[in-house]
């Protein structure tokens, strides 16, 4: 197999993951409100418009992916991952096992930007 099928499978599954977690976002998924507890955000409705921004911020990034996958937003995608799987542990009250389950939220990112080459100087993360 070579590289582009790989390439466009990543991007299609990081995609899928942005979409999905943008769409639940945007409808205001209540089950995801006790992550904001941890930052001292309790109030539903400052929740609600943060799901809001994040979920509009998710799906932009999942259309972009898919259009051209540009490194530091796939850069961000793998952070972005990253930090929502370990608002389930360690900075959640979920058990261990919810964020190993999410590895793939930030592993099929950082697949993707190696696969695509680690940027050597500035303006290639914009590329």
């Amino acid at each position: 197999m070579n590289n582009k099928k790989i390439e466009w499978i990543l991007r299609i599954a990081v995609a899928g993951e942005f979409i999905g977690h943008g769409m639940f976002a945007l409808q205001g998924k209540t089950s995801w409100f006790v992550y904001f507890k941890p930052f001292g955000i309790v109030d539903p409705q400052t929740i609600v418009t943060l799901l809001t921004l994040v979920g509009t911020i998710d799906l932009l990034l999942a259309l972009l992916v898919l259009i051209r996958p540009i490194r530091i937003a796939v850069l961000w995608m793998a952070i972005w991952g990253l930090f929502t799987a370990m608002l389930r542990w360690p900075l959640g009250p979920d058990p261990v096992w919810d964020f190993v389950e999410r590895w793939a939220n930030w592993g099929a990112p950082l697949a993707l930007l190696l696969l695509i080459g680690w940027p050597r100087s500035f303006r290639e993360w914009l590329r």
